[in-house]
């Protein structure tokens, strides 16, 4: 069996107070998803990371430290292909997108971001950024307020 491994990100901001999710459609397949791609040789997971959400949308990001979710699937019979993601945050949400291989970008709530994506792996990824935020910005109130903080759930969706 044949293994191929790529790195990306799920890339967010905030808005008006609402932690938005950047989602690209794939020229090949149609489908909605995250920026993506080949590991070069000597290159780290990290490095491909950031790389490729350059490459694709023209975003310098920010990672956050502690968020790696590895998923595997097998695109095609024989192949075993692992996808690891990282989550990064844009302070710049100027776009240019990478023509070639994605037809639209788009900034959608993080809330209601799985609705836009059709892949049981992309929903679960969807679902640990929005536990890995909720903990991230409960953590930041607390520290702001010692009394009891109100959680951002409705900013980043349950």
């Amino acid at each position: 069996m044949r293994k191929e491994k790529s790195c990306g990100a799920l890339v967010y901001r905030t808005k008006n107070g609402e932690v938005e999710l950047l989602l690209l459609k794939h020229r090949f397949g149609g489908h909605w998803s995250f920026p993506k791609g080949h590991v070069e040789e000597g290159e780290t997971e990290v490095e491909t990371a950031l790389r490729e959400v350059h490459e694709e949308t023209g975003l310098t990001i920010q990672l956050e430290e502690g968020f790696r979710q590895s998923v595997e699937y097998y695109p095609r019979p024989n192949i075993r292909k692992q996808v690891v993601y990282f989550l990064g945050y844009a302070d710049d949400d100027r776009t240019r997108r990478q023509e070639e291989e994605i037809s639209e970008i788009r900034w959608v709530p993080l809330k209601s971001a799985h609705r836009e994506v059709i892949f049981r792996n992309d929903k679960n990824l969807i679902n640990h950024a929005k536990k890995f935020l909720r903990r991230k910005f409960f953590r930041r109130n607390e520290r702001k307020n010692p009394a009891p903080a109100q959680t951002d759930s409705q900013t980043i969706g349950e």
